[in-house]
């Protein structure tokens, strides 16, 4: 089984996130492709799943990662499923009131890329995955890269 993890990242946030999660796929044991879009969207993307994240800008994903997901394929991947993931901040250092406050965000690029992905007949995961920044640049929430390997190992256990 093959996933592949597509990000747009400003600060750098975003690509750790999508590295971890990468690398949580490995560890999985599933052949990875890892792709940065900030210089351009590649051509055709494939694999079994994907994994696309922005991180989060007033509210929405880059126009990069937007580029990506309206220029995706979609019959090759209409019935492949896609997460999206973020990275949002600034948030409270303290982990439990950043917790509560992950918890609330309705409006982020996560949500809005799926949204995007839903309503061009793409299937997406349910659940999206934020990734807290602590600070305007950075840096990652200390349990970000822990929460994005969990996630991904709990959604990858999911597909076998």
């Amino acid at each position: 089984m093959k996933g592949v993890v597509v990000y747009s990242s400003v600060y750098g946030n975003t690509k750790q996130v999508a590295e971890a999660i990468a690398g949580q796929m490995r560890t999985d044991g599933l052949e990875v492709e890892l792709i940065g879009v900030d210089d351009g969207a590649p051509g055709g993307v494939a694999g079994d799943f994907m994994f696309v994240g922005s991180p989060t800008r007033m509210g929405r994903p880059t126009k990069e990662a937007k580029r990506f997901l309206e220029g995706l394929d979609k019959e090759a991947w209409k019935n492949k499923p896609i997460v999206v993931f973020d990275t949002v901040g600034p948030l409270p250092k303290d982990e439990e009131k950043r917790k509560k406050w992950l918890s609330r965000i309705e409006d982020s690029a996560a949500s809005r890329m799926q949204k995007m992905a839903n309503e061009r007949g793409l299937t997406t995961h349910p659940e999206v995955l934020h990734v807290a920044v602590t600070g305007f640049k950075g840096p990652l929430a200390s349990d970000g890269l822990e929460i994005a390997r969990a996630f991904t190992h709990e959604f990858v256990a999911a597909l076998k």
